[in-house]
């Protein structure tokens, strides 16, 4: 039996702050109760609720507009990495989602890898466009360069599909 619950926190996938939704008693059990995530809702939550959606509205605001910065800057960004080939070009392995958030992390951007909307890992050389939905919705996009460890840049365009 799914019970109605008061969200207090943004929960991925089942809603946002301020939110009376529905969720299966295991999950409500293991993870919204203990975590502090959420409430069971009933007359005296309910009150709670517009507080909440006010403070989310403004939280939204303030995250819109941050994200919208960022998306700015990685824009103009292009990133390089270096991978192992073989002597026809062929890629040993691919790069992934975590790899890129660990690039994007170490060039002092704060991204999460579920910002990274890549279809498929990257497995071929050469320059290709990384989609990324950020906060709030905002969709952003930044370029990266595959090389060949130790090698040139490969001469080719910018690619819509990554890995393909």
């Amino acid at each position: 039996m799914k019970q109605q619950l008061l969200l207090l926190e943004d929960v991925d996938g089942l809603g946002r702050s301020g939110d009376v939704v529905t969720a299966k008693p295991g999950f409500v059990r293991n993870f919204l109760l203990p975590k502090g995530k959420a409430l069971f809702a009933d007359q005296h939550t309910l009150k709670l609720r517009a507080r909440l959606q006010e403070e989310r509205e403004k939280r939204a605001a303030v995250d819109r507009t941050e994200a919208e910065k960022l998306a700015a800057q990685l824009s103009d960004l292009v990133l390089t990495v270096e991978v192992k080939t073989d002597q026809d070009g062929k890629m040993f392995g691919s790069v992934t989602q975590l790899e890129l958030a660990r690039l994007l992390q170490q060039k002092g951007y704060e991204i999460e890898r579920k910002h990274i909307t890549l279809p498929q890992a990257i497995k071929r050389l050469g320059r290709h466009a990384i989609p990324m939905r950020l906060k709030e919705g905002v969709v952003a996009n930044f370029a990266l360069e595959v090389i060949p460890e130790g090698g040139e840049p490969v001469k080719t365009v910018l690619s819509d599909t990554p890995g393909a």
